[in-house]
Formats: C-alpha cells, sequence, structure tokens
C-alpha cells in the first residue's frame, strides 16, 4: 500500500542507523521510495550489504557504512562518509539500538551498562554528530528515533526501558533547543511488531504481547515506516519534541510481563498476600 505521494522526498538524504534489516530496512525502503537517496550503517556489514542489495533492486540510491553507534569517532567518520558521498544531510532515523528481555535482578552491571550505551548514549552521539556537522549551519533538517512503548515502566527490560525514557526527554529537550535552527526532533515509539528483532523472544512472550493489545495483533514493519516518514515528512513542520506510540493501544491497556504472586518476606506479610489473592475475599 502506497501512503505518501510518488518524490515526497525527492533530492533528500537520508540516514538509516540499523538499516540493514528488520524496521530499519523497511524505513529505509520507505523513504527510498519517495525518492530519498540512503546512507545506512550498522555493525554487521553482510547484514548492510544484503540490506542494500534489496534497496538497489528497487533503484533506490544506497550508501552503506559500518558504524558502532556506542563509539563517537566510528558516528563522526559515518557522517563524513555520507557527507562526501552525498553532500547534504536532511533527515536522521536513530533506529538501531538492541535489547534483551530478563528480569531486574539477574542483569549484570555491564549488561544494564551495555544497553543503555548502546540505545541512549548511541543515539545521542548520531544525532549530535548530524546536527553539527549539517543541519544546524545548513537550514535545518529532520530526526527522528524509533525508541519503546515504555509509559507504564518496562518489567523484563528496565534497562531498555531507562535509555529509552532518556531519549524520549532527549526528544522534548532538543525540540526545544533545536527548533531555532529549523531542526524538528520526534521519536516514534512501536508497541509489539512482527520483526526480525521478535527472533529473539520467546515464543509465549509473544503470544502473551498479542493478547494485551486492544487490537489483537501485532504491527508490521510497515506502519512503523509510514509513521516514520510521516514524522519526518513536510506535514510534521509544525511537530518536535513528540514521541507518537504506534502500538494498536497496548499503552493505554494491559501488561505482558507476569508478575509473580509473592517472592520473599515474614510469615506476616506471606499471610496478607495470600489473603489479598484469595478468590473469595469479600472487601
Amino acid at each position: 500500500m502506497n501512503v505518501f505521494a510518488e518524490g515526497l522526498f525527492k533530492d533528500k538524504v537520508a540516514i538509516v542507523t540499523g538499516g540493514g534489516a528488520g524496521i530499519g530496512l523497511a524505513i529505509a525502503r520507505e523513504l527510498g521510495r519517495l525518492g530519498a537517496k540512503i546512507a545506512i550503517s550498522g555493525r554487521n556489514l553482510e547484514k548492510l550489504q544484503t540490506g542494500a542489495a534489496e534497496l538497489k533492486e528497487r533503484g533506490i540510491a544506497t550508501f552503506v557504512h559500518t558504524c558502532d553507534i556506542r563509539k563517537a569517532d566510528e558516528v563522526d567518520a559515518f557522517v563524513d562518509a555520507v557527507l562526501k558521498e552525498y553532500g547534504r544531510i536532511d533527515i536522521l532515523i536513530n533506529n538501531a539500538g538492541g535489547q534483551f528481555p530478563s528480569p531486574a535482578e539477574m542483569i549484570s552491571p555491564n549488561g544494564f551498562a551495555a544497553v543503555v550505551t548502546n540505545n541512549l548514549n548511541g543515539t545521542w552521539n548520531m544525532t549530535r554528530a548530524v546536527a553539527l556537522k549539517w543541519m544546524i549551519e545548513n537550514g535545518g533538517g529532520k530526526i527522528c528515533t524509533i525508541t519503546a512503548n515504555m509509559w507504564k515502566g518496562f518489567p523484563g527490560m528496565v534497562h531498555t526501558g531507562a535509555a529509552r525514557a532518556g531519549v524520549v526527554n532527549m526528544t522534548k529537550t532538543l525540540g526545544t533547543e533545536w527548533a531555532r535552527y529549523n531542526i524538528q526532533v520526534t521519536s516514534v515509539a512501536p508497541g509489539t511488531i512482527q520483526s526480525t528483532g521478535m527472533k529473539q523472544y520467546p515464543p509465549e512472550l509473544v503470544a502473551t504481547s498479542r493478547h494485551a493489545i486492544p487490537a489483537k495483533r501485532l504491527g508490521s514493519e510497515e506502519e512503523i515506516a509510514w509513521a516514520t516518514a510521516f514524522m519526518v515528512s513536510p506535514a510534521s513542520d509544525f511537530i518536535s519534541g513528540e514521541t507518537l506510540a504506534v502500538d494498536g493501544g497496548a499503552q493505554n491497556w494491559g501488561d505482558i510481563w507476569e508478575i509473580p504472586d509473592y517472592l520473599g518476606g515474614d510469615d506476616a506479610a506471606r499471610a496478607r498476600t495470600a489473603s489479598y489473592l484469595d478468590p473469595d475475599r469479600k472487601d
């Protein structure tokens, strides 16, 4: 389905981090279909080359460059390479990131730091580089980050919940500070999406997620791509600092992480817990 007018992004240059597969590739495909020249980055060169081959088969101009967004020097090198290749950067899609499901007490300090560094610090590294190297001095641009739906907390994902909450606040802050440069900063917060990234999660968690979505289905990569395309299109020129949830209504209803009835305490606490869980309780 074609949602937007052909040529919407003609002569524009768009960076999509993590653009070799999944949601990132879907976004690159949509922006490219609408006329943008695409630059994709990631740590896995083989994945990037596979994604680039698909884009090029569709007639989409595509530049590939490996980059670990956690490392500021690699980010700078990537942005410089894009400017050398295309001469400008109009759109930045911060899609690269990653996490793993785990109860909070089982996450090591290194595991927590790795996820925060990837999802929060890495997003800042790329955002800062694109703004300073091009957008601030050259009339502005659009920056949109793919974050996560974490407004009710994120049980089972405390590391990424903390990082993504930081990204949402960064979106608000930069959307305010950089409005004077004609830079619109937004985020898209996907719910549970049927994408390649879902392979790392247990099937039972995916099934529970589907039940907790009012729409009673998972979202598609294309739906995230369409929402992102809107957020970086001229239609969003008066929108900045906002985060758009694309989740079938899940942020307003449902929980997908099972919380055990009881985990510890003294005998009195156990008795109180048991009384509250008693199905025959009257009050």
